[in-house]
């Protein structure tokens, strides 16, 4: 055969299969979206996952926008914190998502608002969810209220509640903010921190684990200078 007509032949043979490839992507019914789940909800119900990602049941599956379901999915439920959306060959599409945990409360008009990590504000529930601290904010006509607003004063007790040692975190039931560096918690059975500000939290937080097993019955701490915590109401 000469050697033109085994170039165009090796190229026809090039474009039948590109086109074969093609139409069996985006043409023919074997690989479409026929199955969507949703897994990783702790609030959340799968269903509403997968109300709120409107997957197009049906389309050819490389064609889906993976990017475009998941802004959709953070967009109409600000609970989401991270969604990731993954093409299951050869019918399916895989929502895994992480939902934002609740660090702090805001009370609102009787409901609470909760309060991530980041100081994102993502939902409003009647109840409040347990083992996290609800806000209290007590700087007016404290010397550092012109200096820090409400917004700063927030972000610093988001970061203080946080950081909390797990085993002190379900056992502190409110932050109070009297100042930057005023911040005061009241934990279970009547005892209240002296934390001071956000500053060496976790020296702060290893001080006060101490303090609260070597003085089971005490009913006061400071630890707003970590090196030299101190306790009373023993």
């Amino acid at each position: 055969m000469p050697r033109r007509v085994r170039v165009l032949a090796s190229l026809a043979a090039a474009v039948l299969l590109a086109a074969g490839v093609t139409w069996a992507l985006y043409g023919s019914s074997w690989l479409r979206v026929e199955k969507v789940t949703a897994s990783g909800t702790e609030v959340l119900t799968p269903g509403q996952v997968l109300e709120a990602a409107a997957v197009p049941v049906g389309a050819p599956l490389v064609g889906v926008d993976t990017d475009e379901i998941a802004a959709r999915v953070r967009g109409r439920l600000p609970r989401i914190d991270s969604v990731d959306v993954v093409r299951s060959w050869p019918h399916g599409i895989a929502l895994k998502v992480t939902e934002r945990k609740p660090v702090l409360l805001i009370k609102k008009d009787g409901q609470f608002v909760e309060v991530d990590s980041s100081g994102v504000r993502f939902d409003t529930v009647r109840q409040a969810p347990a083992h996290v601290p609800v806000l209290e904010l007590a700087a007016e006509g404290s010397p550092s209220a012109r200096r820090f607003d409400g917004e700063r004063l927030l972000r610093e007790a988001v970061g203080i509640a946080g950081s909390l040692p797990e085993a002190v975190s379900k056992e502190t039931l409110q932050v109070t903010v009297r100042s930057y560096d005023s911040v005061v918690l009241q934990l279970t059975r009547g005892r209240t921190v002296v934390w001071g500000s956000g500053e060496l939290g976790e020296a702060k937080g290893r001080a006060l684990t101490a303090l609260l097993k070597a003085s089971p019955k005490a009913d006061h701490f400071d630890v707003s200078v970590p090196t030299a915590p101190a306790v009373s109401g023993s």
